[in-house]
């Protein structure tokens, strides 16, 4: 069965989007209002393409040879299963956007946001069909990192949600279901927790940005890579969670007194995170270092995908 879907924006998570699913094989329809942006993302997703065959990641770069460009939302939607929604991050942008994606598209169609923190309870709660719409919240970009967190509105048919998962899975991501509404979702939830911590440590001199991010670097973030953080103490000590948890429960307990008070994210605290980091890479340089960043994402995907074809949990 061939999988329809429509990715709506063409900026840098719809393109992300275009690919992760014509990668699959999907046909998919990228809409903008923007021929511009059309034929910007056409570029930056054929370099992306060619990217990708080089690290091993796809056979070879024709896939993109399932991805039309369509600037009339009606066209693109026409026959889509599944509608990504990637526009801005505004909630009466959404509101308005979600309106025009219910209007052109069937009522079997999925409507999915990539939204960072908007509710679908809060774009989706005017519409007419609520029931078949939430939040798909990627991570960037998606068609490296696999994850995908899916939110529905206490509105939003399971059923939905089970299709959206079903599909997901197919295009190759690994998508998560939040089961109730929360700011932040999990994710950003998680990444929060860290950075108020790193803000905190560093803004109170403990430790420099640098070493702050060696930390993770070449610490945390090398089991997290391939574990998450509760499987991370049940390896941990000889009896599992319960013994870790007899073991430095209180140390955690203790730590989390220190930890109440709001972390400081003022103008004049970023000033100095931002001091500290264009010291150690100029800004002129920020495309160049996001390019690494990729690169090494795509041989960090290869590794973990030829390892997971030997781990026997899968």
């Amino acid at each position: 069965m061939t999988h329809h879907v429509a990715v709506v924006g063409a900026g840098l998570i719809g393109r992300a989007w275009a690919i992760v699913f014509a990668r699959a094989g999907f046909d998919v329809a990228l809409t903008d209002v923007s021929a511009d942006a059309l034929a910007a993302a056409s570029e930056a997703i054929a370099a992306s393409a060619r990217d990708l065959a080089a690290a091993g990641m796809v056979q070879d770069a024709d896939f993109t040879t399932h991805i039309r460009y369509e600037s009339d939302l009606v066209s693109a939607l026409a026959g889509a299963e599944y509608a990504q929604e990637c526009g801005p991050e505004k909630l009466d942008a959404k509101q308005t956007l979600f309106a025009e994606l219910e209007a052109a598209s069937t009522p079997d169609t999925i409507l999915a946001s990539s939204t960072s923190g908007i509710l679908a309870s809060d774009f989706a709660g005017g519409l007419a069909q609520p029931e078949r719409c939430l939040v798909a919240h990627p991570v960037n970009p998606p068609y490296l990192i696999p994850l995908v967190e899916l939110v529905p509105s206490p509105a939003t048919d399971p059923a939905v949600v089970e299709r959206a998962r079903a599909l997901l899975e197919a295009a190759g991501q690994v998508p998560i279901t939040v089961h109730r509404e929360i700011s932040g979702f999990v994710l950003n939830r998680l990444q929060g927790a860290l950075l108020n911590e790193a803000m905190r440590l560093v803004g109170g001199g403990y430790v420099s940005a640098e070493d702050l991010d060696n930390t993770v670097r070449h610490g945390l973030g090398l089991r997290w890579s391939f574990m998450g953080p509760l499987e991370t103490i049940d390896l941990n000590a000889p009896g599992g969670i319960a013994d870790y948890a007899a073991r430095y429960g209180p140390l955690y307990a203790g730590m989390a007194e220190s930890q109440s008070a709001a972390p400081d994210w003022s103008a004049p605290a970023i000033a100095e995170l931002e001091r500290a980091r264009r010291v150690l890479l100029p800004e002129a340089k920020l495309a160049e270092r996001q390019a690494w960043r990729d690169r090494r994402l795509m041989a960090l995907a290869a590794h973990k995908r030829d390892m997971d074809n030997t781990d026997p949990e899968n």
